[in-house]
């Protein structure tokens, strides 16, 4: 089974590509299934005020969910097409949040944490953010936030479970135990919620250079018995499944022989295709 789950287009405003050229690039791949997972648009922010091309603006969202069905039912036969939303865990904004999870039919939401209040950690343009904090604080805000949001039930797959380290910024030598503590506490939550986590494999082409989340995090998931399934991070057409390969072997040297897919929010354990 080749699976990619995690996927954005041009509705973004930050990718390239329409729905249906990641479709018949998917089919050129040989994908099983395919994931669209674009980003929730912004709740906790003025869109016209903060950093431009951040998410779909809120009105693109029923075009977005209207046109995925639609492929899906197009395409019905040639490859399995999934409806899937990555839908930022905000603090303060759970109400709102659940209200965007409930109203459409979604497969699967991937849970992922971009922003500590208004600061996005992922974005290029907003490392600066980093200046005068201590590297410890901001991860500790950030794995209090993963812990929350797996314990919500708005989400089925926590997204790139340690894309704090994205920008190399990180905790003292010093510090590893603390961070390790935390990392931990985060990765019990997650098992403790029952839903499954993803193998990143986007970090590779990122400042970290490695896969989210690390061999030695996704080995300790993997004891704690947490279901992964598998995205690329796709922003561009050209880049759909890019580095996957790497992420299946690494799976498959760790002693993993299935990965989970979901249809209508119920997940399936399938076998993993090397």
């Amino acid at each position: 089974m080749l699976i990619d789950y995690h996927t954005h287009h041009e509705r973004c405003g930050h990718a390239v590509g329409k729905l249906e050229q990641y479709v018949r690039r998917g089919i050129e791949l040989g994908l099983d299934q395919l994931g669209l997972s674009d980003h929730m648009p912004l709740i906790h922010v003025d869109p016209a005020a903060y950093y431009p091309e951040m998410a779909m603006p809120m009105d693109e969202l029923p075009r977005y969910v209207e046109e995925v069905l639609a492929l899906k039912e197009k395409y019905k036969g040639q490859i399995q097409i999934k409806l899937g939303l990555e839908g930022d865990y905000i603090e303060g904004y759970e109400d709102k949040i659940e209200e965007i999870v409930n109203a459409y039919p979604w497969d699967y939401v991937i849970g992922s944490v971009h922003f500590l209040g208004e600061w996005d950690i992922t974005d290029f343009r907003q490392t600066a953010g980093w200046e005068g904090r201590n590297p410890l604080d901001v991860y500790r805000a950030y794995y209090d936030a993963i812990g929350r949001a797996s314990g919500t039930g708005f989400y089925d797959i926590v997204g790139h479970f340690d894309v704090i380290k994205r920008f190399g910024f990180a905790p003292a030598p010093e510090e590893a135990a603390e961070k390790e503590a935390m990392e931990e506490a985060a990765l019990r939550k997650i098992a403790a919620s029952g839903i499954a986590m993803e193998l990143n494999a986007s970090g590779l082409t990122k400042p970290c250079a490695e896969m989210f989340p690390s061999e030695t995090l996704l080995r300790r998931a993997l004891t704690l018995g947490v279901p992964l399934t598998l995205g690329s991070d796709a922003h561009d057409p050209a880049k759909l499944s890019e580095n996957l390969d790497v992420a299946r072997s690494q799976l498959v040297s760790l002693g993993v022989s299935e990965v989970a897919t979901f249809d209508r929010r119920v997940r399936t354990m399938v076998p993993l295709s090397e």
